[in-house]
């Protein structure tokens, strides 16, 4: 049992803290963002550990992100001052430059995998990296649609950490496709709810 805990504490101990994460984020909470920073940060080791170099290195980014996250959620107000960040729709303009962001950060992180790590899944580390990375972007914007990326991205990963021998972690992504479906229709209420008052 010892060894056990041994050999998996930290995945286990990064699980319990992206359970916290994920449910701040299903509730719009700016407290994800202080777990955001924490949780990464572990990973780092962790995804290292395990040859996920190209999740290790997202996981650097993910904790300057959410640096970046909490000083938008928290101190970018709105026009009138005295709300934080609503929640809205990602806009139609942002659609191209996302997409061109997203197939140019996966190019360049499948480069460096094949070249200067010996992962043996670069295309899908690559991937939901650059999906990651599109994501965690929409995310700090409170666009809606950050959710459908987080979706794509969790059943990835899902399978990639089955494959790499990280069970909790495995298992908490799948669970995070679950939550993350069950958030795309929280955070659209909370829109809509949002929407009304603006017009009241």
């Amino acid at each position: 049992m010892i060894t056990f805990l041994v050999e998996h504490g930290l995945d286990i101990f990064t699980t319990v803290l992206g359970l916290i994460y994920i449910w701040l984020e299903y509730r719009a909470h700016v407290a994800l963002w202080v777990i955001g920073i924490i949780m990464p940060a572990l990973d780092i080791i962790l995804y290292w550990q395990h040859g996920l170099y190209g999740d290790a290195g997202m996981a650097c980014y993910y904790t300057l992100a959410a640096l970046y996250g909490l000083y938008v959620w928290k101190f970018r107000k709105t026009k009138n001052l005295k709300q934080e960040l609503p929640i809205s729709h990602m806009p139609k303009r942002q659609y191209l430059p996302a997409t061109v962001g997203f197939f140019v950060a996966w190019g360049v992180v499948y480069y460096i995998l094949i070249m200067w790590t010996n992962s043996t899944v670069p295309v899908l580390d690559s991937f939901t990296d650059a999906l990651s990375f599109v994501g965690l972007w929409a995310l700090a914007r409170k666009y809606l649609e950050q959710w459908l990326f987080w979706i794509v991205v969790d059943v990835v990963c899902c399978v990639l950490y089955i494959q790499k021998g990280i069970p909790f972690k495995a298992g908490l992504y799948g669970l995070y496709v679950l939550i993350a479906i069950a958030g795309y229709y929280k955070w659209k209420k909370m829109m809509s709810k949002d929407a009304i008052y603006d017009r009241v």
